[in-house]
């Protein structure tokens, strides 16, 4: 069988060891001084926290899983200065304890996520590519995990994009070796052979620990199990006395981990009795076989992988008619199966069964265990149907094809600007030449003149060329500085906010904790206009990652969030939905920013005790969300203005609240990006105004 046991957690971070001489000069000795001593603290903070790790990671392959988790969290929680290495440390080991021993997919993911968003800046994912890209195996395998095969595939391609730049072939050798697992588990055992070898030889390269060592007579194990799929018999034998000279061989290095070291050969045992069965050399198979299950029957080993071994020792007794054998054999299998809960080996249990009662001369009571095989066989065959039916190759190719496409589009973005000025200044080449030569035809002597006016003409072009290049850079440039203020204020003022609410519960007097509240509001009230300004100079160059999304429960979702809001103000928010889901492609967080945005103007503008009406209605072509308040209306005069970014018809609401002019300017584009319409109307024959969103339905097709 393909050998998936858990190992313990994967190391990855190494404590660099560096030497640093301070030349100490009279008139730099105290900045030399403080620098000295912070590589000192850091370097220790490193070493001390790197031995955290390697207990808890002791602690976990002693078998004392949730011990280990616990000590770690606990540990961790003492230290606060970890650099991104030791946040993937942790992060990484929690996935694993998750993931393969809690079976917990939310949890493991939430971990694997966390692990993807330490790498938020381009500079941390150039600098650290093979954590980067491990971190993509991770969320890929859990996605596995949960049968959602295409998306698993997107997260291992992005993890060998990543891990091929890095030239890392140890990173590497872990995509090849998940694509050799799910090739296997899809039947196409040649190219899961050629997988396991190509990450056989790509783990040469990785360092020589536990792990490597391990996951090397895996694939070699692996390797000669496929070919053994494909009746391969000497190229199977081969790999399979690899794998156990290449274990005997380093056995001596990991003493601690003998009991890992005797699973992997019982693992092969089994797997190469195989071929001696297919030879009808049943005499070597039933010897590898019982030292097989004799190993991994132990507490703590691969009990799943001895009942496989078992019931082929059962079909050795079955063929040579050891009628007596098989049955003995059959009761402890079935004593196992009991409490270790094995579906392949319960199919083939109660096939045996039916088989020996057959011989028995029992065939009805055969009957019933034959029925039971066909069950849990379909049972067995469904489960892997999914994935059979996924065809990973041409799923690759379309992500290679789709990354291509990316670096082409990167590529024609430069040359489309080219040609578009090559365009303009061929077809101002062809009037040039059109009027030259009309003009000739009419009379040689306007030639000086038409002269004069070409170069007049060329250096009106030029002009124009450098007004409109220099309002393109002015353009960017505007919002790059804008980026740049807004976030480089972002972080003091958010500083200051917090400073005062901590402030807020120290023992001052009223007139100072008034100027801390004035303080912390002012300082809340400039971080959301940050956050509009970012908000507002992103949303014109950022992509939304649209999704099927059920429209009913988004908007449930914004308006309980908001009711909180509302009672502040004694405001009622009545929401009204469609009477059956209605599922749309759209972006969750741009949708949800507008909705949000339109709910918040609502209670912004209206008086206390008010109520708000929110509502979604089914068209034949779109959905229609409306958003109804009683509040003070929008006048004549600023209609026009009230969409515009930073508009000047911005207004304080009915309780003093502050307004940017920024959340109807980013609604419009959003909703415009998603092909919809958004207007409003002032109610009739009563305060206050109706803000209208139409989505398409036909962006589900698109």
């Amino acid at each position: 069988m393909l050998y998936l046991k858990k190992i313990g957690t994967i190391k990855y971070f190494t404590v660099a060891k560096t030497v640093s001489v301070c030349l100490v000069l009279l008139i730099f000795s105290g900045i030399l001084f403080i620098s000295c001593n912070q590589f000192s603290s850091n370097n220790s903070t490193s070493k001390s926290y790197q031995k955290v790790i390697d207990s808890a990671e002791h602690i976990y392959d002693s078998g004392k899983l949730l011990t280990a988790v616990n000590y770690l969290s606990s540990e961790t929680a003492k230290y606060t200065n970890l650099d991104l290495l030791q946040k993937f440390e942790y992060f990484n080991f929690n996935c694993n304890y998750y993931f393969h021993a809690v079976k917990d997919n939310n949890e493991s993911m939430a971990y694997a996520d966390s692990m993807l968003n330490l790498f938020n800046t381009p500079e941390k994912k150039l600098k650290y590519m093979s954590k980067y890209s491990s971190a993509f195996f991770y969320k890929g395998d859990i996605l596995f995990e949960e049968k959602k095969y295409n998306e698993a595939y997107h997260y291992y391609y992005q993890g060998m994009l990543m891990a091929s730049k890095s030239l890392n072939d140890c990173t590497i050798s872990d995509y090849s070796y998940r694509m050799g697992m799910i090739t296997y588990k899809q039947e196409h055992y040649r190219l899961a052979a050629s997988n396991f070898q190509n990450s056989s030889k790509e783990t040469e390269s990785c360092d020589f620990t536990f792990r490597s060592f391990y996951r090397r007579q895996e694939l070699l194990n692996n390797t000669g199990l496929s070919y053994s799929k494909i009746n391969e018999a000497d190229s199977a034998m081969m790999f399979y006395d690899k794998a156990l000279a290449y274990i005997n061989t380093n056995a001596f290095r990991f003493k601690v981990r003998q009991d890992l070291i005797d699973v992997a050969r019982g693992v092969v045992y089994g797997n190469k009795a195989d071929l001696y069965i297919k030879q009808n050399n049943f005499s070597i198979a039933k010897r590898l076989l019982k030292k097989s299950s004799e190993i991994n029957l132990r507490k703590g080993n691969d009990n799943l992988d001895a009942q496989l071994s078992e019931m082929k020792l059962a079909h050795i007794y079955f063929q040579t008619y050891e009628l007596d054998s098989l049955y003995n054999l059959l009761n402890v299998v079935k004593k196992q199966l009991d409490t270790v809960k094995n579906q392949a080996a319960e199919a083939d249990w109660n096939f045996m069964m039916a088989s020996y009662l057959i011989k028995k001369n029992k065939p009805e009571t055969a009957l019933d265990f034959y029925i039971k095989y066909d069950a849990l066989k379909d049972s067995v065959d469904l489960k892997n149907k999914a994935l059979k039916d996924a065809d990973i190759t041409q799923q690759i190719r379309q992500l290679e094809k789709d990354h291509e496409v990316v670096n082409l589009k990167k590529d024609n973005q430069v040359q489309d600007l080219y040609l578009r000025v090559a365009a303009i200044f061929g077809v101002m080449l062809l009037i040039i030449i059109f009027l030259i030569f009309f003009t000739w035809q009419r009379s040689r002597k306007n030639i000086k003149i038409l002269g004069g006016l070409n170069h007049q003409i060329n250096n009106q072009n030029a002009s124009l060329e450098k007004a409109l290049n220099e309002l393109k850079l002015s353009s960017h440039e505007k919002d790059r500085i804008l980026r740049t203020v807004a976030h480089d204020l972002r972080n003091p003022i958010g500083g200051i906010a917090s400073l005062t609410l901590a402030m807020a519960d120290d023992d001052y007097n009223d007139e100072q904790k008034e100027m801390i509240n004035l303080i912390r509001e002012t300082s809340n009230n400039s971080l959301e206009l940050i956050n509009e300004i970012l908000e507002i100079t992103n949303t014109g160059i950022s992509q939304s990652n649209k999704e099927l999304i059920e429209i009913n429960s988004l908007l449930a979702k914004s308006v309980e969030l908001l009711r909180f809001k509302a009672a502040e103000k004694r405001q009622e928010i009545k929401l009204e939905l469609l009477s059956a889901p209605k599922e749309l492609l759209i972006s969750r967080e741009k949708i949800w920013r507008v909705i949000s945005n339109l709910i918040s103007n609502a209670i912004k503008f209206s008086p206390a005790g008010a109520v708000i009406f929110v509502a979604i209605t089914d068209f034949e072509k779109d959905v229609q969300i409306s958003v109804k308040d009683n509040g003070i209306g929008i006048p004549e005069n600023i209609r026009n203005k009230v969409f515009n970014t930073f508009t000047e018809a911005k207004r304080p609401g009915t309780a003093g609240e502050k307004s940017f002019g920024l959340g109807l300017s980013i609604s419009k584009q959003i909703i415009e990006n998603h092909n919809g319409k958004i207007w409003f109307e002032n109610n009739e024959n009563a305060n206050g105004t109706t803000f209208y969103v139409r989505l398409p339905k036909l962006l589900m097709d698109r």
